[in-house]
């Protein structure tokens, strides 16, 4: 069975989106990744620009809040920034 990661940031544009996709390309077999943030703003566009130079397409992916996954199960839970980690009292870490 495959681990559930979620990778949290505050604004799901970049560095979650980023370590989502690398997961997913790296370990796919093994692990399943999400990413969410907890005031999205839309993925960056060098955040596309910059995947494509690793030959990881994310142009289709969008950001997503936190609360899409809030009853969902998660092995690892991994946070990107500080804020996030702040207002997230739930999955961060006490």
């Amino acid at each position: 069975m495959k681990k559930r990661v979620l990778f949290l940031c505050t604004g799901n544009s970049a560095r979650s989106r980023m370590a989502e996709a690398f997961l997913r390309s790296v370990a796919g077999d093994r692990y399943e990744a999400f990413s969410a943030g907890t005031h999205p703003k839309g993925l960056h566009p060098l955040t596309i620009e910059v995947m494509q130079e690793f030959g990881v397409d994310v142009s289709g992916c969008r950001s997503k809040d936190l609360g899409e996954f809030r009853n969902q199960p998660f092995d690892f839970v991994i946070s990107v920034c500080d804020r996030a980690k702040q207002q997230c009292p739930v999955l961060g870490a006490p």
